[in-house]
């Protein structure tokens, strides 16, 4: 394992069980943090800690549909139980998408699935960590946005759109708030990145394509970069992009 940057610090991660949530998760134990995994999906959940346990990392499984309010503050309250109130880090990678997207196709289900998830999810786990930060003085939000959130993409849609636009925003009023508390949030927008989400595309990517985006791991090291920066040190937005970028080769 690399340098123990982040030794002590507890990071809980949602959207865990794959993607840019699980690369997230191995980036930050690599670094020495205490990595708490949730998501949907327990099996998967039990397999990445275990992956991560097994090259010397820590990493505890808590089961969760961020989409379920009471869920998140019972799963925050079991994580602060166990780690003496201490949460550092809060990475909110949990998201998704409805292959219906369109205004001729999306519907009010498809609408709240995709808000549902995207921003509502968001949105309770941080309030219910931002309580423990401030009470610490220190803390770190890091919400995965996306390209959809710095620009207009047609592919990606109504409801994904204006929700990562809507966590581009929510996130800077963290900073705005609670920046006096010691508490940094960044915004990080990735294009496309090899993710098990381009699955819900109507047509989704090829292989070959998707050999040519990001891939998880990049943004692994780039969440990694932003929770080792010094405390006084908040990179606020993001940015990032495969060299090869369909979106502007393909004009997508």
């Amino acid at each position: 394992m690399s340098a123990a940057t982040l030794t002590g610090q507890v990071a809980w991660i949602t959207g865990a069980a794959s993607g840019i949530g699980l690369a997230g998760a191995q980036a930050l134990a690599e670094a020495g943090a205490v990595v708490v995994l949730s998501g949907r999906r327990v099996e998967a959940l039990e397999a990445a800690a275990a992956a991560i346990r097994a090259q010397g990392g820590l990493a505890e499984v808590e089961p969760l549909d961020v989409t379920d309010a009471e869920a998140v503050a019972a799963t925050a309250a079991r994580i602060l139980v166990r780690h003496g109130g201490r949460l550092d880090i809060l990475l909110n990678s949990a998201g998704t998408n409805t292959p219906e997207r369109f205004w001729r196709n999306l519907t009010p289900t498809g609408w709240r699935h995709v808000l549902g998830t995207n921003l509502d999810g968001l949105f309770y786990t941080t309030l219910i960590a931002l309580p423990a930060m401030r009470a610490r003085r220190s803390g770190l939000v890091i919400n995965v946005s996306s390209w959809a959130g710095v620009h207009e993409p047609k592919l990606t849609g109504v409801a994904y759109n204006s929700s990562k636009h809507a966590v581009r925003a929510m996130t800077e009023t963290i900073n705005m708030e609670e920046g006096v508390n010691g508490i940094r949030a960044c915004c990080l927008c990735p294009a496309e990145v090899s993710t098990p989400i381009l699955d819900t595309r109507p047509q989704p990517p090829s292989t070959e394509e998707r050999s040519r985006m990001l891939q998880p791991e990049d943004l692994g090291r780039t969440i990694r970069f932003i929770a080792e920066l010094p405390p006084q040190a908040c990179m606020n937005l993001v940015v990032i992009s495969p060299t090869w970028n369909r979106m502007y080769i393909n004009d997508l």
